[in-house]
């Protein structure tokens, strides 16, 4: 019984290797189970705009997420109920894109889906617009049909083919499936080997995958193609970084660490560049020069909820500032209520506090907010723990240690 393996962990101080694996084997299983149940009956939801906006800055060379272009758009301005203004052409997927500039994205979906059941000339497009929000409100198994269709389309735009290989192949990453999502990239830069986009996104499945090496040769691909690109720039250092950080190499982290002092100064509008950098400082105990680049981010981008909560964290880390580091978190949820990660990480802290009931309930509206089977197996784990420890409290009067 997970009750009584859980107090034995508890009477342990959570000290014997063994106890804890096997505490952890079987919270693994049921929370696979439970996401299993929940995942497929969830109400699918739209993320946040800055969320939104943050993905699709990841692509340089994805048609979907460019303006409408000039002939497109009527001369009319949009209404006061901020509904579409009138296209030139009776379009719905020209309409979803008037939609996606004016961000009321809850109306992509169906505008979308109005210019595939009319076989309309932009079929390719909305297919893949459709998917990809699919994909964004974390319903893979509608994404996956709209996807293989654009794939198939060898008349469609070439651009089109690769993207939608390309988020393919990171919906194969999301859900475990590593060979299939290789194949994805690597079908991806065979159609179109000058798409910038196919060695960035590589790049990162590379990192996930282990295989630094690889992952920065793509950096690099990607690097030529756009040398504009900060992101890839930045994470190329971070690669580099997390290579020679646990390789314990002291000269090519500082190599790594000056690498990212070019990139800020070379692209001092990527919030990305900070935040990176601000990880590899948090790593370094460089913790004031961290907080400083939190704070460029937030200058940045004062609409992402991630970096308050990494500067939350950073201050509980350097400081032991209890108090400081939840307000920020708090101030995370109050920046994006949709932030799963800052409930997350408010439950994994209330849980050190042994405010159990609190964790659970920040646990329970991260579940309900996980993009991903995976994500929500992971936050049933962390929610079976803490609700293990307060069946625990009762039965046997034992409490873990707290902060």
């Amino acid at each position: 019984c997970f009750l009584d393996v859980t107090a034995v962990c508890i009477l342990e101080a959570f000290q014997n290797q063994q106890s804890m694996l096997l505490a952890d084997k079987v919270l693994k299983l049921l929370g696979k189970e439970k996401a299993k149940e929940k995942y497929k009956n969830r109400e699918p939801l739209m993320p946040s705009p800055q969320f939104i906006k943050s993905y699709f800055s990841s692509f340089t060379d994805d048609i979907i997420s460019q303006p409408l272009l000039k002939g497109e758009k009527s001369d009319e301005d949009k209404d006061k109920e901020g509904e579409a203004s009138e296209v030139k052409e009776n379009s719905g997927y020209l309409r979803a894109k008037q939609y996606m500039e004016e961000e009321n994205y809850d109306k992509i979906i169906s505008e979308s889906t109005k210019e595939i059941e009319a076989k309309g000339k932009y079929m390719a497009e909305a297919l893949l617009l459709r998917a990809t929000f699919y994909l964004l409100i974390g319903n893979a198994n509608a994404a996956k049909p709209d996807l293989d269709q654009v794939i198939s389309m060898e008349d469609a735009n070439v651009k089109l083919r690769a993207n939608a290989l390309i988020k393919r192949g990171s919906m194969y990453m999301q859900q475990q499936q590593p060979v299939m999502s290789t194949q994805d990239f690597n079908m991806a830069a065979d159609i179109d080997p000058q798409n910038a986009d196919v060695y960035h996104h590589r790049g990162q499945l590379k990192i996930l995958l282990d295989q630094i090496e690889e992952a920065v040769e793509d950096f690099d691909e990607c690097i030529r193609l756009r040398p504009d690109s900060a992101l890839a720039q930045a994470q190329k250092c971070f690669a580099l970084y997390r290579q020679a950080y646990t390789g314990n190499n002291p000269l090519p982290v500082q190599v790594a660490m000056k690498g990212f002092e070019d990139v800020i100064k070379k692209f001092p509008k990527c919030a990305e560049g900070y935040a990176l950098y601000a990880q590899a400082l948090t790593d370094q105990q460089q913790f004031g020069k961290a907080d400083e680049m939190y704070d460029k981010c937030i200058d940045l981008e004062p609409d992402n909820a991630t970096t308050y909560v990494h500067k939350g964290l950073l201050q509980l880390q350097w400081k032991q500032d209890l108090d400081k580091g939840l307000e920020l978190i708090s101030k995370a949820i109050e920046i994006d209520n949709k932030c799963d990660f800052a409930y997350e990480t408010m439950g994994t802290i209330e849980v050190q506090r042994g405010n159990l009931d609190k964790a659970i309930e920040m646990f329970n509206k991260a579940i309900n907010l996980a993009k991903s089977e995976m994500e929500m197996a992971h936050l049933y784990s962390l929610c079976d723990a803490a609700y293990a420890q307060t069946e625990v409290a009762k039965k046997y009067g034992l409490k873990p240690p707290t902060l």
